[in-house]
């Protein structure tokens, strides 16, 4: 069994992944870009397609499920795609219910995590009949068990474990440790089980773990179900019947070509077959990123280069706005000019135009020179950016493009100033609380 290997794909590999970035999916970039105005978003339908389905093969002969985790990328054409090949949802809000059942994905495959579910939210969902709560609370549970009762359904629901396991990623996407906010302990979980015959509406048959994301060793995914497997084990002896275990997302993808080296979901899915022999329920999988952040990838032009006395500022007209990662993580992303006219090289420090030291895409950055109004790829882009985006300095949402084999559809054009601003009113009417 290999591991630590890059999976291929096809659809990224044989357009920005090599020398030749001006073509994607099969559309030419610098006449894209000739149409639609910069900083935008573009997404490879095949790439995405390809890497759905490299997981349902490797998941062949298992009873399983994937649902795609909404936040990495919820644009209701992405979600469209999830739902014709079959995959469902992982959600963590309300919106994320609506733009999922919207985009067709049926309730039945949709799984709610989250550790701050309000009522409003948990009754939204029990309404539409989701296939599962993925619970992370004794006073969540305990809020469940009340509203189905009130409505009188059953709801499905699974102690969202925290395993204590180091998933050897940023400290602010690690998920699974016990210092970390989510899940409860196997010691309360346990508790919960012994006392699930006082839940006369909610049905606690299923087991979730989720420990970080953007992993890139199989070990800490081996260590988590490891100690999952035990737990189901010791509940099945103890007469709880356990119908499905979510296994949760997490796989890394290839942010710095020639450092990152995603695994293989083959050997993902070798992993969960290992740790979780012998159990015949529901499989659950919840991947986000590892479905859509190399599909994506984010246009932008050179505004301007600064010589300044210390280094070149290669400045944006992309911002911290349009894609937040490098601010918020220090996350690296690939970048490069669309063109493959040979050049000298330099060194960049690449900004934006957002007022704060953090809008920061790269410090000391090898790029060929550029001028002012070139073309340059920032790659990686399809998880958690347009997820994360806003409208800070007044910037306008960008556009979003989808591509298919040399054709393009806008699935969002970029925002008006009128429909930023349409929510906002001056003060009118005073009232007294």
């Amino acid at each position: 069994m290999r591991t630590n290997e890059p999976t291929p794909v096809a659809a990224i590999d044989s357009a920005p992944a090599t020398a030749d970035h001006r073509h994607f999916d099969g559309v030419d970039l610098e006449k894209l870009a000739q149409r639609i105005p910069t900083p935008f978003h573009a997404y490879s339908a095949t790439a995405i397609r390809q890497r759905i389905g490299e997981l349902q093969s490797a998941l062949d002969g298992l009873d399983a499920t994937i649902c795609f985790a909404v936040k990495a990328n919820p644009n209701l054409a992405i979600l469209q795609l999830m739902a014709n090949a079959g995959v469902g949802a992982d959600i963590v809000s309300i919106g994320e219910l609506r733009r999922a059942l919207h985009a067709g994905i049926p309730a039945d495959r949709i799984v709610f995590s989250g550790v701050g579910k309000s009522a409003d939210e948990i009754a939204g969902a029990l309404s539409v009949g989701i296939a599962r709560f993925n619970v992370e609370s004794l006073d969540e549970l305990h809020t469940l068990q009340r509203l189905a009762q009130a409505r009188q359904v059953i709801a499905r629901a699974a102690v969202r474990i925290n395993p204590d396991v180091d998933a050897r990623t940023h400290a602010k996407i690690s998920t699974g440790k016990s210092e970390n906010k989510f899940g409860v302990s196997i010691e309360e979980a346990r508790r919960w089980f012994a006392e699930r015959k006082q839940l006369s509406h909610v049905q606690l048959n299923g087991l979730h773990v989720h420990i970080g994301s953007q992993i890139l060793s199989l070990e800490p995914f081996r260590l988590a179900l490891q100690r999952v497997a035990a737990f189901w084990r010791e509940l099945v002896q103890a007469g709880h019947s356990i119908t499905s275990i979510d296994v949760g997302g997490g796989l890394g993808v290839c942010y710095r070509a020639g450092t990152d080296r995603p695994v293989a979901a083959a050997d993902y899915v070798g992993v969960i077959r290992t740790a979780l022999a012998g159990y015949h329920g529901r499989l659950l999988l919840e991947p986000g990123r590892y479905l859509v952040a190399e599909a994506g990838v984010l246009l932008t032009r050179v505004v301007r280069i600064k010589t300044g006395i210390e280094r070149q500022f290669l400045v944006l007209d992309a911002a911290m706005n349009d894609l937040l990662r490098p601010s918020l993580y220090d996350a690296w992303h690939d970048i490069v000019p669309v063109s493959d006219a040979a050049r000298p090289t330099t060194r960049y420090d690449i900004v934006g135009p957002v007022c704060e030291t953090g809008d920061t895409f790269a410090r000391d950055r090898e790029l060929p020179e550029c001028a002012s109004g070139d073309l340059l790829l920032i790659k990686g882009t399809g998880a958690y950016g347009t997820s994360m985006a806003s409208t800070y300095n007044s910037r306008p949402l960008a556009a979003e493009v989808l591509l298919q084999d040399g054709r393009y559809a806008v699935v969002r054009r970029r925002q008006h100033f009128e429909e930023m601003i349409a929510g906002e009113q001056p003060a009118r009417n005073w009232e007294t609380a």
